[in-house]
């Protein structure tokens, strides 16, 4: 388990995290989320044992987390950071000592990545010669090459395409289902949508959206209703509590204040014909980030 307890960090006289808690237990995928800036990278830090809060503290398995640890631990950072005049195979050796791995094993395990990642001829190509979608595998084999127990990963799908996107998920689910604890950054937060179920929003260091999805988007409250039909879109605009009307290819979505706003907006609809389809949805993560996140941007 790990544990983040009432954190803060400074940097002289700024704030970088503002007392921040929450828990990650075996098995769960958690999304640390956040404008550039909002303290992410300090949160990793901490939750690494690189920086030690200035207050509070962040314990891994009800100990202090620390360079003890380092073992269990695998990292992804944002920025590429591969040595790129040597091999993979010279680099995964490096990588994999420093985590106290047998050579034999670290070659064992490439091989096995290498093949689960379509690049096994790339093995004795320097980094340098690679493209920066198989740099990026390369840079993702290095943080698991460990088997770890806890594993932080910054961006992950920085210039992937959707296939190897999907590749990448499908390693994290199976770390997932193996008992390890993914603490997982993106700002694509469709991702983080489909396969994290808790989440941290962070801004100026502070959590501003907290909690399990399900419940973050239940009381967000404000729902899309999405239509295919003929409708009168001034008449939509009209009734009480729709605040945004939005036309496009796929039909019509109608955006309500709550739920109780829904049934004004069917009655309407049932006056209406060739009506082929009326789903009401919660707010996207997208939305609700934007909504809590990016007003106070615009104060600025």
């Amino acid at each position: 388990m790990l544990e983040v307890k009432d954190a803060k960090m400074m940097y002289g006289d700024l704030v970088a995290v503002d007392h921040l808690t929450f828990t990650i237990k075996p098995g769960d995928i958690f999304g640390l989320l956040g404008t550039n800036g909002a303290g992410k990278t300090t949160t990793f830090r901490m939750i690494m044992g690189l920086l030690e809060p200035t207050e509070g503290e962040v314990l891994y398995n009800g100990e202090k987390v620390g360079y003890h640890n380092v073992n269990q631990i695998g990292y992804m950072i944002e920025e590429r950071s591969l040595l790129t005049k040597i091999t993979v195979k010279e680099l995964m050796l490096y990588f994999g000592q420093l985590k106290d791995m047998e050579p034999n094993v670290i070659l064992e395990r490439l091989d096995y990545w290498l093949e689960r990642f379509n690049i096994v001829e790339y093995k004795n190509k320097k980094i340098k010669e690679l493209s920066k979608g198989n740099q990026q595998k390369i840079q993702f084999i290095s943080a698991i090459i460990n088997n770890p127990n806890l594993l932080v990963l910054d961006e992950p799908f920085s210039g992937l395409d959707p296939i190897n996107t999907e590749l990448f998920v499908e390693v994290i689910r199976d770390f997932q289902k193996n008992g390890s604890m993914v603490v997982f950054s993106s700002h694509q937060l469709d991702h983080v949508e489909s396969f994290c179920e808790e989440i941290v929003v962070l801004e100026k260091g502070k959590a501003v959206i907290e909690g399990r999805i399900d419940q973050v988007k239940k009381d967000f409250k404000k729902q899309n209703i999405h239509i295919v039909g003929d409708v009168d879109v001034e008449k939509l605009k009209a009734i009480p509590g729709v605040f945004k009307v939005i036309e496009n290819t796929n039909g019509i979505i109608v955006k309500i204040e709550n739920e109780d706003v829904s049934k004004a907006v069917f009655d309407y609809v049932k006056t209406c014909k060739h009506i082929t389809k009326y789903d009401v949805e919660q707010a996207s993560l997208s939305e609700i980030f934007v909504a809590k996140v990016g007003h106070k941007h615009e104060e600025v």
